[in-house]
């Protein structure tokens, strides 16, 4: 019997998965840098898709200290996943995503869609605004703050 009932269970189930999350749903989420801690414990890779344009992801990610094995650079977010599917071999692919339009690329690109409520809920992640909890650095309200 394996142990891996009691190794912490994503969206999936799965480990051998790749995860995209659109920058909108990392956005949505109270604490985006434990969700990819979190996320890495049962996927192989994780990382970041988006149209916005690559500075954007780059600058977020940097702010929550978001260390993302891929992200979309100047491709759309089609082409991205595409591309990650061909170079990350996983069983799983998945796209966490937030709209009808994200659900529609992702089938588009042969990737799993699953919504930002959904995953959370299932990998037990706080959404942001479901928060109780303050976070003094944000409400020190400094800019200089890495």
């Amino acid at each position: 019997m394996s142990d891996e009932s009691s190794s912490p269970s994503g969206p999936g189930g799965d480990a051998d998965m790749t995860l995209a999350f659109e920058l909108a749903a990392l956005q949505g989420l109270a604490d985006p840098n434990a969700v990819f801690n979190d996320a890495r414990q049962w996927t192989e890779y994780v990382g970041v898709v988006s149209e916005k344009p690559t500075y954007v992801v780059t600058n977020f990610t940097r702010k929550h200290r978001v260390r993302q094995d891929f992200f979309s650079g100047p491709r759309g977010v089609r082409e991205s996943l595409e591309n990650v599917k061909t170079q990350f071999d996983t069983d799983r692919h998945v796209l966490v995503g937030t709209s009808e339009e994200d659900a529609d690329v992702a089938a588009a690109a042969g990737w799993e869609y699953l919504p930002l409520e959904q995953a959370a809920e299932a990998a037990g992640w706080t959404l942001a605004g479901d928060s109780d909890t303050e976070d003094h650095f944000e409400s020190s309200g400094r800019d200089d703050w890495p």
